[in-house]
């Protein structure tokens, strides 16, 4: 590794402390680094980023990761998280642990985590990804959606509900979670459908495997309405859709490499988030 990308939330880190002192390290190293250019609403400017990066490391949150996830997903370039917000999932080592860590980075004392993520595919050609989850779900006022559910061609379900969350591993310990889903295990390959507040006793979370392919189609609306919806990846990225329009979502081609440097595993963070820690 001798090119790095250093993507900086600056809510997190305003002053870019960190931020300097992370880049000032690398310099010393001999290494080649880049900081992250970011537009009026805080996105990472794609077209900026140099070619042929090596590593790009992530000052900030969960959230932060997760962005840069879906901006890297096609380079598949491996990606260290420096936590600069609660106890997360994915960006592992603290602000007093940076000069060990890239210390280990840079001395090939690490492993790659591999994580799968998800593809959306509209009718009309566009196409998201997603790291956490692809969340359908109503626009406007509250009222219950009406969708069916399709898997590798086959119905499998016609829902009411608030909306419908599809999940990978990695995102099942967040709105999944949420909404009732289960914990599964971040490096696993398999696919969490889990409804939104369902007006059905019956409608439990589905586990899927990663292969299979999931279509979701809008219905109408109450009284024979066009029913509108936004299609959200990550949390992000809003596609709007409306009665009869599908989405097809399966597995990405590319997945996450996650940088893991230290010997906690994901069993024990989330056993320190259950805990409260």
């Amino acid at each position: 590794m001798d090119r790095f990308y250093i993507v900086t939330n600056d809510g997190k880190d305003p002053d870019f402390t960190v931020t300097d002192k992370v880049k000032e390290l690398l310099l010393r190293a001999g290494k080649t680094t880049y900081l992250c250019r970011k537009n009026e609403e805080k996105r990472i400017m794609k077209d900026t980023i140099p070619p042929d990066i090596g590593c790009v490391i992530v000052i900030g949150g969960d959230g932060s990761l997760i962005e840069a996830a879906r901006v890297f997903y096609a380079r598949e370039v491996p990606i260290l998280g420096i936590n600069m917000g609660t106890l997360g999932y994915l960006t592992e080592v603290e602000v007093g642990d940076i000069d060990g860590a890239l210390e280990m980075l840079l001395g090939g004392d690490y492993a790659l985590e591999s994580r799968m993520m998800l593809e959306g595919i509209f009718a009309d050609g566009e196409r998201d990804v997603a790291l956490n989850d692809i969340v359908v779900s109503r626009k406007g006022v509250l009222r219950v959606l009406h969708f069916k559910l399709y898997v590798n061609g086959e119905l499998l379900n016609s829902y009411e509900a608030d909306g419908i969350i599809i999940s990978t591993p990695t995102g099942s310990t967040a709105y999944n979670l949420s909404a009732g889903g289960p914990i599964v295990e971040p490096t696993a390959s398999m696919i969490v459908i889990t409804p939104i507040c369902s007006h059905a006793l019956n409608t439990s979370s589905i586990v899927l495997s990663a292969e299979d392919e999931i279509v979701i189609e809008i219905g109408m609306g109450r009284n024979g309405t066009v029913e509108e919806v936004f299609t959200t990846f990550d949390g992000a990225d809003m596609v709007p859709m409306k009665t009869g329009e599908r989405v097809v979502i399966r597995r990405s081609l590319a997945d996450t490499k996650i940088v893991k440097l230290s010997k906690i595993g994901f069993l024990e963070i989330l056993r320190r988030k259950m805990k409260g820690n």
